[in-house]
């Protein structure tokens, strides 16, 4: 079977966030895919049978991923594998994805509109600085900051954080030379912290769309790694973009 490394949500290598792909050429069990994913040892890792798609973590399987989703994609068109509009199968519904003449990859997923909460037990110590505004997206929090500074600068207690009653904690703030900074953690999951995160924009594009008065707006996610992320919020789905780079590809034999 062959098996990708990708860049995805930036033009340059060894940037954004690297995923796995493979490309199955019959079932497998979900204990070997999961088995798959931890040898890879990234945040996600897709796998595509058909037009059915999952994705796992190196604990677990997620029921949304906006970077291996794109991940595969880029694979597909650029090996030849495919053309014109994609549709994948996943637990989170069907979700279409089209390459525009300029190259970039667009996906249409679920918006995740985040509901004002209290500011929940243990977070504001887990994250060292006191949120303006925190927001629960299903399984997500959406913690807003006083700045792009104070966001860039984070240094979360991930173990203190890991007991906050959230699958990840998002944390954004308004842009400098972006409309929106954000940064994404995920220890429950075994992602310590995301280098550049689709579903989180799902949550990200309606909550600025309406700070800002507009649908069409840019993120940068301040990861070590980096990325760049195009959102357009369309009442319940997210039309998410990006670019790929595809690093190593390989024969999986096992």
């Amino acid at each position: 079977m062959r098996l990708f490394t990708v860049d995805a949500f930036t033009g340059t290598a060894f940037k954004g966030n690297p995923a796995a792909v493979c490309l199955l050429d019959s079932p497998v069990t979900d204990r070997w895919m999961q088995s798959v994913a931890a040898e890879m040892n990234l945040s996600e890792t897709a796998f595509l049978l058909g037009d059915s798609l999952r994705w796992f973590t190196p604990a677990v399987e997620v029921t949304l991923c906006g970077h291996a989703t794109l991940a595969t994609a880029h694979v597909l068109y650029s090996t030849g594998a495919a053309t014109g509009t994609l549709e994948f199968r996943t637990a989170s519904g069907t979700l279409t994805v089209n390459r525009r003449p300029d190259d970039m990859i667009t996906m249409d997923f679920p918006a995740k509109e985040a509901t004002p909460v209290a500011v929940p037990a243990g977070l504001e110590k887990a994250l060292g600085t006191t949120p303006v505004r925190v927001g629960k997206s299903r399984l997500d929090l959406l913690v807003e900051l006083d700045s792009e500074e104070t966001v860039r600068d984070l240094a979360p207690d991930i173990a203190a954080l890991a007991a906050v009653d959230a699958r990840g904690v998002i944390v954004t703030a308004p842009g400098s030379d972006t409309d929106f900074v954000s940064r994404f953690f995920a220890p429950n999951v075994g992602v310590p912290e995301d280098p550049v995160t689709g579903s989180a924009h799902c949550a990200l594009a309606p909550y600025w769309a309406e700070r800002f008065g507009r649908t069409s707006l840019v993120g940068a996610q301040l990861s070590k790694r980096g990325g760049i992320i195009h959102v357009t919020h369309a009442g319940d789905r997210v039309h998410l973009a990006g670019q790929a780079v595809t690093v190593m590809s390989g024969t999986l034999h096992i």
